[in-house]
């Protein structure tokens, strides 16, 4: 077989946190080519492409971060195989559904990848979650897969991925489908690939600013009909259950909704929001009709990425409902 040309990107996160002198903690301190000098051994057949784009820990990432790394990848040349991509796992899934959602893995794979321990940690897992990225990024099976989540030897679909667990190093889960491949004995296996969508188009920057609001028992969400003057240009609403908010709450999430898009997900993490199940105060049926949009299978984080580039992108009234409707 042919050399593999994979573009390895890094953007900080533990998977480059060292302990220094000056802090005390690990902090991110390393990147691509450190990374290509330890793993390229262990994938022969394979030519990372080291570049460093960014060297932060991963709550720092705006989306102006991401539109530039979708920038990057798209204009590397044709000779390029693959991508891989390190960072934090703390924003993981953000990263990759918002490639995913931009199409960036329209005409090569493109692999995302961490690690739970730092390079300062006894059994560091970041090299290994490295070579199974590049195994990923390589194998014909990626392509056409959309934007993957590699992590302990599952891939993940970028659209159901999420992080699950705060030390366990096999800490991503895909419910309620599950991974739809793995990593074993040097070879990826990718045997339940994720239909194909259209791809939003990239806005020049990330001008909206969207709030990400949880709800719990009895809360009145009070802050929510102030969030348009405090400079936010839409707000997603992690309700509980299938969606839901406290009868108290009503009349704030429509004062909300009547000034910017609320956006409705829920807070459980797995399946939909309902349209047409609860029709109590509150229930979705209540919010649908006060002009509040459903995020449908998305998580609260994931609704957030998604609203945040509409916006960004200028859309508004039924182009905007539209358009949450179809990537949803």
């Amino acid at each position: 077989m042919n050399q593999r040309r994979i573009s390895l990107i890094t953007l900080g996160g533990t998977i480059s946190s060292e302990a220094t002198r000056a802090t005390s903690g690990v902090v991110p301190v390393s990147g691509a080519d450190l990374f290509r000098q330890e793993v390229e051994h262990w994938v022969p057949g394979i030519e990372l492409l080291p570049h460093e784009l960014r060297l932060v820990p991963s709550p720092s990432l705006h989306l102006d971060d991401l539109l530039a790394l979708h920038r990057y990848v798209v204009a590397l040349p044709d000779d390029v195989d693959g991508v891989v991509v390190s960072q934090g796992t703390d924003t993981i899934e953000e990263t990759a559904f918002a490639l995913d959602l931009l199409g960036t893995a329209a005409d090569l794979p493109v692999v995302v990848t961490g690690a739970m321990r730092s390079r300062a940690a006894a059994g560091e897992d970041g090299p290994a979650n490295l070579v199974s990225s590049a195994l990923v990024a390589a194998s014909e099976q990626a392509r056409d897969a959309g934007v993957l989540v590699q992590f302990a030897d599952l891939v993940h679909s970028a659209r159901w991925v999420s992080k699950r667990s705060t030390f366990h190093v096999d800490a991503f889960s895909s419910d309620p489908l599950g991974p739809i491949g793995y990593v074993a004995e040097g070879q990826a296996h990718l045997e339940h690939l994720p239909r194909r969508r259209l791809a939003l188009a990239a806005p020049e920057c990330a001008t909206a600013r969207v709030a990400l609001v949880s709800t719990g028992s009895g809360d009145d969400l009070a802050m929510l009909p102030g969030l348009a003057d405090a400079g936010y240009d839409g707000v997603v609403l992690s309700g509980v259950g299938a969606g839901h908010v406290a009868a108290s709450a009503v009349e704030n999430v429509s004062a909300a909704a009547s000034r910017i898009p609320v956006l409705l997900a829920s807070r459980t993490g797995t399946g939909p929001v309902a349209e047409r199940t609860y029709g109590y105060p509150g229930g979705e049926i209540d919010l649908v009709a006060r002009g509040v949009l459903t995020a449908g299978r998305l998580s609260p984080v994931k609704a957030r990425v998604l609203l945040a580039l509409l916006l960004s992108a200028g859309l508004t009234g039924d182009t905007l409902r539209a358009a949450v409707a179809s990537h949803t």
